[in-house]
C-alpha cells in the first residue's frame, strides 16, 4: 500500500472515532456547544494532511459550517460566505443538485451505508470545478436521530479533466479506425484540445503542392479560414507556413511584432488572435503533410503542458492526413483512366446509379451521351497504338472542353467515351452538349507528323424516358449510338427518332436565325389598333415575321424564343425598334396623321441595362418623336422590385408610352399597379374570347376595365374577332380594339392606303 493510501486509510479512522465521540457528547448529555467545537478543531486538524476542505451540516437547523479550505477552493476567502444551506445549493451545479439530495436523504434514512458523490460547483471566477463529497451521521442519543452531517470536499477537478481527455482521445481514435471523414475528426481533434486549454484555438492546414489548405478549425472565424486558404507556404509566411516549409516547430510568441507575420497580421489581428504556435504535421515516413496551429488572444509562449499538447496533436492529426492521402491514392487508381485522367467504366457507373436515385427522388431528368470514334481502329493499324493513345488523349481533352461543369464525363475503355447530362429541362439539353462535342473534335489535330481530322458517334438516351435503371439507359444510348453510325456517322441521334428529327430542325431553325438576324432578312407587319367610339386608327402594333427559303414561315413565337435562348434577342430588338421608327418616319414625310408604333419588348430583354440607352439612340437618330413610340412588356415581367420600377422610371423620363400586354394572365395584376407608371393595360385575348359565352369572364372583364380607369389607364382589348365582342367591350367602356374584326397584320403599303385620303376609320 501507497503512503498516501496509508494516510487515507488513517483518516477515516479518525473521521469514524471523531463521529463517535460526538455522538457519545450527546448521549451524556454534556455541554454540546463546547464538545462541538473541540471535536470539530480535532476534525479539522485530522483534515490538514489531505488537504481538504470541510463542512458541517445541521439538519435542523440548515445551519452549515465550511472550512477556510473549503471556501478557498471555490476562490473564496475565510470571512466569505454565509454558513447556510442555501449557500451550497447556490454555488453548486443545477444539473447536479437534484442527484446529489436525493443520495443524502437516502443515506439520512438509512437506504444506504455511506454517502459518497461527485458534483460540480462554482468557482468564484466562473469556472466549474469538479468536486468528490463524502459524509458521515452524527446521530442524537438513544433515539439515533440524525441530527448532523459531517464531511469533505476534495478538488478533482484535475482528475476528471484527464479522465475526459482521455475518453475523447479515444473517440477520436476510434473515429479514425471506422474511417469517419476527415474534416469531422479534425474537428474533434482541435475540440478535444481547445477544451483542455481554456482560451486556446486550434487549426489544422493541410499542404497540396506548395499551398495550405484549410482542414478544420472549428473555433476560428470563417473569415479567417477563408483568408488563410490556398495561402503558399515559405520562410516567413506566418506560423504555420514557415513551419511547414522548414518541417520544424514554430513558436510566435506575438504575431504584431513577429517579422513571420509582417504581411499575414493585419489578417489575424482583427480577430483576436495575439500568439500562433505550429508543429509541423508529418506521415509516418517524416514527409510534412501540413502543420498544427494553437492560437491565443494574448502574447504567450507554451509552458510544458501545452508544448505536449502542440505535438500530441499535430500526430495525431498526421494519422487522418496520411490516411486521407492514401485513400485518395487508392480511388485514384480505381477511379480514374489511366491513359485519358478521366473517369473510370467503374466509377462511372457508381455515379450514374447515385445520379438515377438523386434523379427519381427530385423528379429530375438527366440525358446519357454515348460516344465512340469513327475508323479509330484505323489508326492503331495503320500507325500503332501509340499514336491512337495520343488521339485518345486530345479526345478526352476536347470532351472535357465540351461539357458544362454539372456534367461527368467517363472513357469507358477503347475509344468509347459517355457523359451524363445533368438539369436537363426539356429534349435538347443533351443535344446541346453532343453538337458541341461533335464540333470540337472534329477539329484537325498533328500527331507524330500527321494531321487527322477526328470525328465520332453520339447516341443519346433519356432517364426515366428511355430506361430508368443503369442497364436499359446504357442500352438505349447504345443502340442511339449505333442509329448514329447507320445515318453516316459524324452525327448524333436520340434513342427516340421523332426526337432526332424534331432537334435536326432546331439546330436549322438556330443556323439559319442567325444569319437572318445578322444580315437583316426578317420583315414587319402591322396591325391598327383602333378607337372603339369612333373607329379611327390610334395605333399599330409592330410583329416580326420570318419567311425563309429552305424552312418557309416560321411563327414568330418559335424563333423569338429561339433568339432569347442563343443570345440573339438584343440585335432583334434592336432591328425591330430601329426598322419600325423608320417606317414613322416616312409615313410622316408621306403626309400621313401621325400613330403611335407600339412595340413589344421581349421579357428577357427589358429589364437589361442596355435597353433604355438603346431605346435614346434610336429616338436620337431616326428622330423620330419619343409619344410617337409605345412599348409594350408582358405582365409576367412587372413586378414590384427596384430593379423593375427603375426600368419604367427611366423610360417614362425619355418620353415613350408604356403598355403592359397579356393582361389578367401573369401574377401581378393590380397589386403591382398601383407601383408603377404605365399608360395602357392590353386585356389577353383569352378573357375576350370567353366572355361572350361565360358571363363570370364578362364580369371579370368589366372589372379589369373599371379597376384600370380608376387607376388613370387606357384600357386595348386585343384578339377582337367578331362584331359581339366588340359591342359587349363597348358597352363595358373599353377604349381601344384591336383583332381580325378590323384587320390582320399587313405591310407598310396596306398601313399607308387606310391611313391615307381620309381612310383613317375602319369598321
Amino acid at each position: 500500500m501507497t503512503k498516501l493510501g496509508s494516510e487515507k486509510k488513517q483518516l477515516l479512522k479518525e473521521i469514524e472515532q471523531l463521529s463517535s465521540e460526538l455522538t457519545e457528547a450527546l448521549q451524556k448529555k454534556e455541554d454540546r456547544t463546547v464538545q462541538l467545537f473541540i471535536s470539530e478543531e480535532r476534525f479539522a486538524l485530522a483534515m490538514r494532511t489531505a488537504n481538504d476542505g470541510l463542512w458541517d451540516w445541521d439538519l435542523n437547523t440548515d445551519e452549515v459550517y465550511y472550512s477556510p479550505r473549503w471556501k478557498s477552493m471555490l476562490g473564496y476567502k475565510e470571512h466569505e460566505l454565509e454558513g447556510s444551506f442555501s449557500t451550497w445549493a447556490a454555488l453548486v451545479h443545477d444539473d447536479d443538485k437534484e442527484a446529489v439530495l436525493q443520495q443524502v436523504n437516502q443515506y439520512v434514512s438509512n437506504e444506504t451505508d455511506s454517502f459518497e458523490v461527485e458534483m460540480r460547483m462554482h468557482h468564484k471566477n466562473g469556472h466549474e470545478i469538479h468536486v468528490r463529497s463524502r459524509g458521515f451521521k452524527v446521530l442524537r442519543g438513544s433515539s439515533g436521530e440524525v441530527v448532523r452531517l459531517i464531511g469533505t470536499h476534495v478538488d478533482i477537478t484535475s482528475q476528471k479533466k484527464a479522465e475526459l481527455f482521455d475518453q475523447k482521445h479515444t473517440n477520436v481514435l476510434e473515429m479514425i479506425a471506422k474511417g469517419n471523414p476527415a474534416a469531422e475528426v479534425y474537428k474533434e481533434i482541435a475540440l478535444l484540445y481547445e477544451e483542455r486549454n481554456p482560451g486556446m484555438r486550434c487549426s489544422m492546414l493541410e499542404l497540396s503542392g506548395n499551398k495550405l489548405l484549410h482542414g478544420g478549425a472549428p473555433s476560428l472565424p470563417k473569415a479567417y479560414c477563408d483568408a488563410v486558404h490556398g495561402l503558399e507556404y515559405g520562410p516567413d509566411i506566418g506560423s504555420c507556413g514557415t513551419s511547414t516549409f522548414t518541417g520544424k516547430r514554430v513558436l510566435v510568441e506575438n504575431i504584431e511584432t513577429d517579422p513571420k507575420w509582417k504581411n499575414l497580421k493585419e489578417v489575424a489581428l482583427p480577430f483576436g488572435m495575439r500568439s500562433c504556435w505550429s508543429e509541423p504535421i508529418k506521415s509516418s515516413s517524416g514527409k510534412v503533410l501540413g502543420a498544427f496551429g494553437m492560437y491565443y488572444d494574448y502574447p504567450a509562449l507554451p509552458n510544458d503542458e501545452e508544448l505536449r499538447d502542440l505535438i500530441s496533436a499535430a500526430r495525431l492529426a498526421g494519422i487522418v492526413m496520411e490516411r486521407e492521402q492514401n485513400q485518395k491514392r487508392i480511388r485514384d487508381l480505381a477511379y480514374t483512366d489511366k491513359l485519358t485522367k478521366l473517369s473510370s467504366r467503374s466509377h462511372f457507373y457508381l455515379n450514374i446509379e447515385e445520379l438515377i436515385k438523386i434523379s427519381s427522388r427530385d423528379n429530375n431528368k438527366f440525358g446519357l451521351l454515348y460516344i465512340d470514334l469513327d475508323n479509330f481502329k484505323d489508326v492503331n493499324d495503320t500507325l500503332g497504338h501509340d499514336v491512337g493513345d495520343l488521339l485518345l488523349k486530345k479526345v478526352a481533352q476536347r470532351l472535357k472542353k465540351a461539357c458544362r461543369e454539372v456534367d461527368y464525363i467517363a472513357r469507358l475503355g477503347g475509344d468509347e467515351f459517355c457523359i451524363a447530362v445533368s438539369d436537363v429541362k426539356g429534349d435538347y439539353g443533351g443535344a446541346y452538349v453532343a453538337q458541341r462535342c461533335l464540333e470540337l473534335i472534329s477539329k484537325t489535330v498533328e500527331l507524330c507528323g500527321r494531321v487527322f481530322t477526328p470525328a465520332c458517334s453520339i447516341g443519346i438516351a433519356y432517364y426515366p424516358d428511355d430506361g430508368s435503371d443503369l442497364k436499359t439507359l446504357l442500352k438505349a444510348a447504345d443502340t442511339a449510338l449505333y442509329t448514329a453510325k447507320d445515318f453516316g456517322k459524324n452525327r448524333y441521334a436520340f434513342y427516340k427518332k421523332e426526337l432526332t428529327l424534331k432537334t435536326e430542325y432546331r439546330f436549322k431553325v438556330e443556323q439559319y436565325l442567325r444569319e437572318a438576324i445578322e444580315k437583316e432578312q426578317l420583315s414587319l407587319v402591322y396591325q391598327p389598333k383602333i378607337d372603339i367610339r369612333s373607329g379611327k386608327v390610334v395605333s399599330v402594333e409592330a410583329l416580326c415575321r420570318w419567311n425563309h427559303p429552305v424552312l418557309g414561315h416560321v411563327a414568330p413565337v418559335d424563333f423569338i424564343r429561339m433568339a432569347e435562348e442563343i443570345g440573339m434577342i438584343k440585335p432583334l430588338t434592336e432591328w425591330v425598334l430601329k426598322k419600325a421608327c423608320q417606317e414613322i418616319m416616312a409615313w410622316k414625310k408621306a403626309g400621313l396623321p401621325s400613330v403611335r408604333m407600339a412595340i413589344n419588348i421581349s421579357p428577357s430583354h427589358f429589364l437589361d441595362s442596355d435597353l433604355v440607352p438603346l431605346i435614346r439612340s434610336i429616338i436620337e437618330e431616326t428622330s423620330v418623336s419619343p409619344s410617337e413610340l409605345e412599348l409594350e412588356v408582358t405582365e409576367g415581367e412587372v413586378q414590384t422590385n427596384q430593379n423593375n420600377l427603375t426600368v419604367f422610371r427611366h423610360l417614362k423620363t425619355l418620353g415613350v408610352y408604356l403598355a403592359i400586354d397579356d393582361f389578367g394572365i401573369g401574377y401581378s395584376s393590380f397589386a403591382s399597379l398601383k407601383h408603377l407608371n404605365v399608360d395602357f393595360l392590353k386585356i389577353d385575348k383569352h378573357f375576350i374570347d370567353d366572355m361572350v359565352s361565360d358571363d363570370k369572364t364578362k364580369l371579370l372583364v368589366g372589372s379589369m376595365i373599371e379597376m384600370g380607369h380608376n387607376l388613370g389607364h387606357t384600357i386595348t382589348a386585343e384578339g377582337i374577332e367578331s362584331k359581339q365582342q366588340l359591342n359587349i367591350l363597348k358597352e363595358l367602356g373599353c377604349d381601344t380594339a384591336q383583332g381580325y374584326l378590323f384587320s390582320k397584320p399587313v405591310e407598310s403599303a396596306q398601313v399607308l392606303k387606310f391611313l391615307s385620303n381620309g381612310n383613317s376609320h375602319l369598321h
